[in-house]
């Protein structure tokens, strides 16, 4: 599994047109709102305002998802994190969450519910985790 990345989003949580948004910043890289709003009216059955996608470039920017950029008379956005990072991120999320609970039976009721393809996942994990329980006894 990949690191933790060094830039985290302040928040984490998006909607759906901010995830849909953010996904076509991936593909392009650098993106105009102009080339945002383009792609999403490609599309025949969507209707979005130009000013729709200037909020929710704003909205991902202040939520630390973006970073913008004036060049000449137009801003420019690009993504502070790749879409690998985001998925490292959402799952360190997620289990953190998932422990949260700290409820044995919770847990006990995942395992049971895992097959075996989970279960070698599982074991995979585990042996991620006693090498690092060993790298840091070391250091």
């Amino acid at each position: 599994m990949a690191p933790l990345p060094k830039h985290r989003p302040k928040q984490l949580s998006l909607g759906p047109l901010e995830t849909e948004i953010l996904k076509i910043i991936w593909e392009l890289g650098t993106v105009t709102v102009k080339d945002v709003h383009e792609r999403i009216l490609a599309d025949p059955a969507r209707e979005l305002a130009y000013t729709s996608v200037t909020t929710v470039l704003r909205r991902l920017t202040q939520k630390g998802w973006l970073s913008c950029e004036k060049q000449e008379r137009a801003f420019s956005w690009k993504p502070l994190v790749s879409r690998q990072e985001a998925q490292v991120l959402q799952a360190h999320n997620q289990l953190n969450r998932f422990l949260a609970v700290s409820n044995p039976d919770v847990v006990a009721a995942f395992a049971d519910s895992l097959d075996t393809a989970s279960l070698e996942q599982i074991e995979a994990i585990a042996q991620r985790l006693q090498a690092a329980r060993q790298a840091r006894e070391e250091e």
